[in-house]
This record gives structure tokens, C-alpha cells and sequence, in this order.
């Protein structure tokens, strides 16, 4: 196998070190490398070769998860590039945006209807669409891997804020 289980997720899948990806490309290979790799194609092999093919395929199931996931995939980038999010440990954020995290929280909790729900998905659906935006350009073309940090941070927050919105969409259609 030509490439060393060291190798950095874009190296083993011969992709390039930037946030936009084409996902069948991504795809192509991640099919490619397993079928190169998976355990069965070793069935006849020795322990150590078996052992191998497991972990060679353990290794190339992490790095599709992280490389097809957007915001595992900047966050991994940034951390190439020696900036890591460290996201349980510094919740540091730009006071405007630790302002519209409050105002959120409150819209929904104030939120008691299905139009006013799904109005407040709406708006974090459009501010996850801007902050993956300038989250690629941070990472594509400014290189500036201390912003992109913290528009992985800000990501974050706006996955974890959508499930709960979701989670309260369900309860709602279930009452």
C-alpha cells in the first residue's frame, strides 16, 4: 500500500488541503481505497496481513467521515495548519455573535407556533449557508486559520442550535 497510515486524510486520498471538496470525487475514492483495503480482500492471508487490511481500513473509514463532514473537515484543516479549535475549552466569541446566540435561545423558547419555528430555522439555516461561506473562504483563501476557528466555533454552535430546533419541531407535531 503506497500510502503510509500516518498520512494526513487529504494525502490518502490524494485530494487537495482546502475546505471545498468534491464530494463525488471524495466518493470515487473512499470506494477505491476500500476496495484496495477492505479486511475480505485478506481472508486468505496471514494474522499480520489481516490485522493490516483492518487497520488500513479502520483508517480509511475515519478519514471519509471527517474529509465528507463539512465542519469536521475545516475543523481538521485548521488543526493541520496548527491552529486548533479547542471548542471545550475556549468558548471565546465576538460579543456581536454571543448577542444573536441569546436572541435565538429566546426566539425559541418564546416560540409556541409552527410558523415561528420553522421561521427560526429558516434564519439559522441561511446564518449556517453564510458562516460555511466565510468559513471556506477563511480556510480557501485567506489561509487565516485563527478566523476559521471561529467560524468552526460559530458552526458549532449552529449545528448544536438546529438539532434543538428540530428536537422542538418534533414535539410540537407530536402534541
Amino acid at each position: 500500500m503506497p500510502i503510509s497510515l500516518a498520512a494526513d486524510d487529504f494525502q490518502l486520498f490524494d485530494l487537495p488541503k482546502q475546505f471545498e471538496l468534491n464530494r463525488d470525487t471524495l466518493d470515487q475514492r473512499w470506494k477505491a481505497l476500500q476496495r484496495q483495503v477492505h479486511p475480505d480482500q485478506f481472508a486468505a492471508q496471514g494474522a499480520a496481513d489481516k490485522r493490516l487490511a483492518m487497520q488500513w481500513s479502520v483508517r480509511v473509514n475515519e478519514a471519509y467521515q471527517r474529509l465528507k463532514n463539512p465542519l469536521k473537515r475545516a475543523s481538521y484543516l485548521c488543526e493541520l495548519h496548527g491552529v486548533a479549535v479547542n471548542a471545550e475549552d475556549n468558548t471565546n466569541m465576538p460579543p456581536a455573535f454571543l448577542m444573536q446566540q441569546m436572541q435565538w435561545r429566546e426566539n425559541l423558547d418564546e416560540a409556541d407556533d409552527l410558523p415561528s419555528i420553522e421561521a427560526l430555522l429558516s434564519d439559522i439555516t441561511l446564518a449556517k449557508d453564510q458562516a460555511y461561506a466565510r468559513c471556506s473562504d477563511c480556510i480557501d483563501h485567506q489561509m487565516n486559520w485563527t478566523q476559521a476557528v471561529q467560524e468552526v466555533r460559530a458552526l458549532m454552535f449552529l449545528e448544536r442550535f438546529e438539532k434543538d430546533i428540530h428536537h422542538r419541531l418534533e414535539r410540537l407535531e407530536d402534541a
